[in-house]
């Protein structure tokens, strides 16, 4: 235990989201969704100062396509810090995405009644 004014060593793996950051505003889900895949532009060699977090990004999204989710998981950092990591490789030409699918349409109640009829009359 420590005494009131002593500062405790930090002992875990743990940095602070500023520090990744720089302390800059956390951007909009807008631009990188949880299921927008990104990937490693072809043929691109990483700049030659990256912070150790754009180095494992880097090194990660090589490989090919993988969900922002994924890259936050397998990196274990907060989502929106991983989506500012994403946004400065994007906005230095280095990443690809393939934005999320459009949600499914809705099918017409008639025609899920005409299948339902089909297999009962054909199973049932």
């Amino acid at each position: 235990m420590t005494a009131p004014g002593e500062e405790q060593p930090v002992t875990s793996g743990f940095i602070r989201s500023y520090v990744i950051t720089n302390g800059r505003d956390l951007p909009d889900a807008d631009g990188f969704s949880l299921v927008t895949l990104v990937t490693i532009a072809p043929d691109r060699e990483p700049p030659a100062r990256l912070s150790p977090e754009l180095r494992s990004v880097w090194d990660l999204c090589s490989g090919g396509y993988l969900s922002v989710a994924e890259v936050a998981a397998r990196l274990e950092l907060p989502v929106g810090v991983v989506r500012l990591l994403l946004t400065d490789l994007a906005d230095q030409g280095h990443l690809l995405r393939r934005a999320a699918p459009p949600p499914a349409q809705l099918v017409d109640r008639k025609i899920l009644k005409e299948v339902l009829h089909g297999l009962q009359r054909r199973f049932g």
